[in-house]
């Protein structure tokens, strides 16, 4: 398996819409096991994203599906920044 963890920061007051977005329009994603959205409690602008997939190969090839594209591009004006992403090993647990 293949994790990746990430945190975004949006555009003060943004953070409620970039999750919207991310939430409401993500396509279905060959190989995802698990894609949380969360907010960070102690900062009202980051939101994480914990992702879990079969493999590495197929998080990258999601990147190229029409409709995450198309989610990356109208969530891009809302993300002020971004923290290097972690990427893990998943070896089990809930839901997996």
């Amino acid at each position: 398996m293949y994790g990746l963890i990430g945190k975004f920061k949006a555009h003060p007051g943004k953070r409620d819409d970039l999750i919207a977005l991310m939430l409401g329009e993500t396509p279905e994603m060959l190989g995802c096991l698990s894609y949380v959205v969360a907010r960070d409690p102690k900062d009202p602008d980051a939101v994480w994203i914990t992702e879990v997939w079969d493999s590495a190969l197929n998080h990258k090839a999601s990147l190229q599906i029409p409709g995450v594209k198309a989610v990356i591009a109208k969530a891009m004006p809302l993300i002020a920044g971004f923290e290097s992403p972690q990427e893990t090993e998943p070896v089990g647990g809930v839901g997996l």
